[in-house]
């Protein structure tokens, strides 16, 4: 088994995560008020109002006229960007929120940049054992759901020269092997969904399927995630058509916004 993808600091800062956490959320979502900021953060009011005055002051947020926190100028190219990735998150939030209404898991959207995959939306389950949100963390793309359904969409060519050796001259053992990982990626193609049982995270499963543009070109991944001891796999396809409905949709309302 793999090393797990993010191991937690020995000795986190409770205040530094959740000013990071609050800086990802206006930045991704556009602006929130400060009883929406503290109950994401799961924190008081006046802990949101504090972290919100420092982001003030140092430019990362503004207040506007209705009392709602928006990205500052810092943040603002992203915050209201009509990129990709911004119509991609507004588009699949709403369809995120009905996947977790349906089957009570995290579920996630993820998009790939190299050999790497973000996590750009997370919506979290109600559940008290349940995958926390990886909501603008980034991972190896191999050694993910979203990453192995977003790989197997490139060419062998643009897959060779993605993990060509020379680029991993540094950091050989973060190469994956390269006969075994097309492997996957064979299957994948067939299934159109994939699945990690445990294989970068002990006690974790996710499952996932593409999200496809016009001309059927992957454009980001939908996935949950859930404890290994929730995880049935005759509950699969239900699963995997679940994600597959939510995918359609987010594509739909993708296209719509043009």
């Amino acid at each position: 088994m793999d090393k797990p993808l993010k191991t937690p600091p020995p000795y986190p800062i409770a205040s530094v995560d959740h000013a990071l956490r609050l800086a990802t959320m206006l930045q991704l979502e556009g602006g929130a008020t400060v009883s929406q900021i503290a109950e994401r953060l799961g924190v008081a009011r006046s802990t949101a109002h504090r972290l919100l005055a420092m982001l003030v002051y140092r430019d990362f947020a503004v207040q506007d006229e209705d009392r709602v926190y928006r990205a500052g100028p810092v943040l603002e190219l992203a915050g209201h960007s009509q990129s990709l990735v911004s119509r991609l998150r507004a588009a699949a939030l709403p369809h995120l929120h009905q996947v977790v209404g349906l089957l009570d898991e995290t579920t996630n959207l993820i998009v790939r940049t190299g050999d790497t995959v973000r996590f750009i939306a997370s919506v979290e389950c109600r559940q008290t054992l349940r995958v926390g949100s990886r909501e603008g963390m980034v991972f190896p793309a191999h050694r993910t759901t979203a990453g192995v359904l977003l790989l197997a969409d490139l060419p062998d060519e643009q897959l060779d020269d993605l993990y060509a050796r020379e680029r991993y001259r540094d950091r050989p053992d973060d190469r994956p092997d390269l006969s075994t990982l097309r492997n996957e990626l064979r299957r994948i193609r067939r299934n159109g969904f994939a699945v990690n049982q445990e294989r970068s995270e002990r006690g974790l499963v996710a499952v996932g399927v593409p999200v496809r543009d016009r001309e059927g070109t992957a454009l980001a991944s939908l996935a949950i995630s859930m404890p290994s001891v929730r995880y049935d796999r005759h509950r699969l396809q239900p699963l995997v058509a679940t994600l597959n409905a939510a995918a359609r949709a987010v594509e739909k309302d993708l296209t719509e916004q043009r």
